[in-house]
């Protein structure tokens, strides 16, 4: 794994869910922001879907209340959901447009999402399909972004994205040294509250993400990092 580049100004985090970006990626956004940069956040869904037990328009604004304040936490103040139905997420050409539209609107020079491989490491298990068709969606329209031919109703064309970097993918090619930042990650997952409650076990977000970050510094060579794949979409 090489450094992963640090030569850009703005950013776009797109997932599918509340929490999504907090399990790694916040760590690293907040090593961003602290640099200077702008990162903004896309959330497909309101999460609506994700508390057993309790009805989906409930959850929905509750959960959205929480990424907000997560995000803010390393931050980011920039924080926009799509609405689309948590759980039934369909990569197509409705997805490819919404996500064309805001990276029109918010001109990113590098995109950030998530794994969509089919499978949590090769013995893993799978991957939430909502996941996995955000993340190919996520490819395809930082290209559709900059032709002015596709999606001409989602507003004018913006310049190439020239790469998205892809968090927790099973073969990172680059990392993000996370070492200063790791305790913002952790505050970040800890303001879903709501959520994290809702997993009917216990659960500690301090030392899941230090494992994790930990295990993914031994080969970077730093005490903490985040492992990203990197995706020319140029």
């Amino acid at each position: 794994m090489q450094p992963m580049p640090e030569d850009w100004n703005r950013a776009l985090a797109v997932v599918a869910h509340p929490d999504d970006l907090e399990y790694g990626a916040a760590a690293a956004i907040a090593r961003w922001t602290g640099q200077g940069k702008s990162v903004g956040y896309l959330l497909a869904t309101r999460g609506e879907a994700g508390i057993a037990g309790r009805a989906p328009d409930e959850v929905g604004p509750l959960r959205m209340a929480e990424e907000r304040r997560s995000a803010a936490v390393v931050g980011v103040s920039e924080v926009e959901f799509l609405s689309h139905p948590d759980g039934m997420v369909e990569y197509g050409i409705a997805l490819r447009r919404d996500l064309t539209a805001a990276f029109r609107r918010f001109r990113p020079d590098v995109v950030i999402t998530m794994s969509f491989d089919l499978t949590w490491g090769e013995d893993g298990p799978v991957n939430h399909a909502d996941h996995r068709a955000v993340g190919l969606a996520v490819l395809d329209a930082c290209r559709d972004a900059a032709n002015e031919w596709v999606f001409p109703e989602a507003g004018p064309a913006c310049s190439p994205i020239g790469a998205a970097f892809v968090v927790a993918a099973a073969d990172p090619t680059h990392f993000v040294d996370v070492t200063e930042t790791i305790g913002l990650g952790v505050a970040s997952l800890r303001e879903h509250r709501a959520y994290l409650d809702g997993l009917g076990r216990d659960f500690d977000p301090d030392e899941f993400l230090r494992s994790m970050a930990g295990f993914v510094g031994l080969g970077a060579g730093c005490e903490y990092a985040v492992g990203v794949r990197r995706y020319q979409t140029g």
